[in-house]
């Protein structure tokens, strides 16, 4: 999948990736046997380098399906938040960055669901253990 990724952002390859394989985000997995969320980890990484978060199939979903667009500075701050809930023994946090909630699984540091002002009606978040704003 021949996709140029210099400067567009982790949901435009994602959706670049989705039009060639349509069915990824049905939970299949491509020709090459990656899911969706393994897709949009690995543009991550090479789009933004190293990167200390990565993103379940279900929060990868959630990020599309809202358009939901991380600067990089925001991926900064979750991988920051990420940590500092870490070092403080959270092990289920919410990481609030600027109007977006996430819900990290802090031991494998990983972005259980994603969610923003227009998809969170409530503001009620259950299963966590601390909360981070970052």
């Amino acid at each position: 999948m021949g996709i140029n990724t210099n400067g567009i952002s982790l949901e435009q390859a994602a959706a670049a990736y989705l039009s060639q394989a349509p069915d990824v985000k049905k939970g299949n997995r491509s020709a090459d046997g990656k899911s969706f969320a393994e897709i949009l980890n690995q543009k991550g990484e090479e789009l933004y380098g190293t990167i200390n978060v990565k993103f379940s199939k279900h929060a990868a979903e959630r990020l599309f399906d809202r358009n939901i667009e991380l600067s990089d500075d925001q991926l900064a701050r979750l991988t920051k938040g990420t940590e500092e809930a870490g070092n403080k023994g959270i092990d289920s946090s919410l990481v609030m960055v600027d109007d977006l909630a996430f819900i990290v699984n802090t031991g494998s540091k990983t972005v259980v669901t994603a969610m923003d002002p227009a998809n969170n009606d409530k503001n009620v978040f259950t299963n966590i253990d601390g909360a981070v704003i970052a």
